[in-house]
């Protein structure tokens, strides 16, 4: 069993950054697959990007894509997003999320994974 902790979210301004954590808790963190995903008021949760075990290949939604940098640290079962430029259409709760399987062919599908942290806010104010 893996639990998952999001930490860094808060209220920006368009423009600013943020860096948001995931840790894990258990070393099979590091052959676990991890992602983003965000959930904004009235709207379905969506994927934000994915990370393989390994730490390359990694994928992001066209959103987000050149702004936002998704990594990892297996040595401290920890994940990360920095996220820079924020837009107002970032402001969502974001969750982290991490599968059983060594691969996940459908990593933008929420229903891919078996772990879900409790998710933490950003808002950013234009």
């Amino acid at each position: 069993q893996v639990q998952l902790v999001e930490s860094g979210g808060g209220l920006v301004q368009a423009g600013d950054s943020l860096r948001l954590s995931c840790a894990a808790s258990g070393r099979t963190f590091s052959t676990y697959p991890t992602a983003w995903f965000r959930q904004a008021p009235g709207k379905e949760r969506e994927f934000v990007s994915f990370i393989p075990w390994s730490g390359t290949g990694t994928y992001y939604a066209d959103s987000v894509k050149g702004r936002f940098t998704i990594s990892r640290d297996n040595a401290k079962y920890t994940m990360y997003l920095q996220m820079n430029n924020l837009k107002p259409e970032d402001t969502a709760v974001y969750y982290c999320a991490a599968s059983r399987e060594l691969r996940v062919p459908r990593f933008s599908s929420s229903s891919s994974y078996n772990y879900w942290g409790q998710g933490t806010q950003v808002t950013v104010s234009s």
